[in-house]
């Protein structure tokens, strides 16, 4: 097996856009991947706030680079940048990853697939019960379709009420038209509704940034008794490794998984959009992922 292990004059630009950015895996990863299969490619990261993605993108373009991940807070506004998007993006309404088509930037989203597969190889089966999901937001959106689209029947979304009021609202109307699965939206300040939720489901997932590094103290529920053990407690945060969420769930005897194996899953799929290869997971797993 051939390893590129130098950048030449014909090696292909990928990367990460969003802010921050300097916690993420992504580059071991893939970078990695890249070398364990002989491809010229390069990954780096690139602190990018939404106020200075779309001038980001369009020197990204201009450098024609191959492809590239975003992140919060840019996986919205990156929708209304490429020049197309996948089925699953459009219905998501968010991006996380980008493919550059011969001049033309193709918008998709594997960040639900990557979810997905996470609790897959974490040995949980959530086909036919009900979720409980907090955030509506890029990666909050994804997982909402992909579990959708998955088998769940049921799912609880909970969303502040603000600027993504309106964007939750449409994707509960998007599930609830275009799937079998029933979809209800409340208010995350409704602490009736949210622990009544929590008592019928089988699975808790946060999907907003509350208990992510720096503010690790900080927990996206207030009432962590609700927290039964028969509970499956998923925070797709991965900085911190165990949330406040997440260590207050363990601490009620809940299962729980924390972000990084999605983080390598929607990886993987990103990888194979941009090369056509598939990802050595199993590798990289090992060596970043243990």
């Amino acid at each position: 097996m051939s390893y590129i292990s130098e950048i030449t004059g014909h090696t292909k630009l990928t990367g990460l856009l969003g802010s921050p950015v300097f916690h993420s895996k992504s580059p071991l990863m893939h970078n990695e991947a890249f070398r364990l299969l002989g491809l010229d490619y390069v990954y780096l990261c690139f602190d990018v706030p939404e106020s200075n993605l779309e001038v980001a993108f369009e020197g990204l373009k201009k450098l024609n680079v191959a492809g590239f991940n975003c992140t919060m807070p840019d996986k919205t506004l990156m929708c209304q940048l490429v020049d197309d998007l996948s089925p699953a993006a459009r219905m998501i309404g968010a991006v996380n990853t980008v493919v550059n088509e011969n001049g033309k930037f193709i918008g998709h989203n594997t960040d639900g697939i990557g979810y997905m597969m996470s609790l897959k190889d974490a040995g949980f089966d959530i086909t036919g019960k009900t979720m409980t999901l907090l955030g509506c937001g890029g990666a909050a959106s994804s997982i909402l379709v992909q579990a959708a689209l998955d088998g769940i029947p049921k799912i609880n979304v909970f969303n502040r009420k603000g600027r993504s009021w309106e964007h939750a609202q449409r994707m509960v109307e998007t599930i609830n038209k275009n799937t079998n699965c029933h979809a209800v939206l409340y208010d995350l300040n409704d602490e009736d509704s949210l622990d009544k939720a929590i008592t019928e489901s089988e699975i808790l997932t946060n999907a907003t940034s509350v208990g992510m590094a720096p503010d690790i103290e900080s927990c996206p529920i207030r009432d962590t008794s609700i927290l039964h053990s028969d509970l499956i407690v998923s925070d797709i945060i991965y900085n911190p490794l165990e949330t406040k969420l997440l260590k207050l769930a363990k601490s009620n005897g809940c299962p729980t998984i924390n972000g990084l194996y999605m983080l390598l899953y929607q990886g993987a799929e990103a990888f194979k959009i941009w090369t056509g290869k598939d990802m050595p997971v199993d590798a990289i797993k090992e060596k970043y992922f243990k």
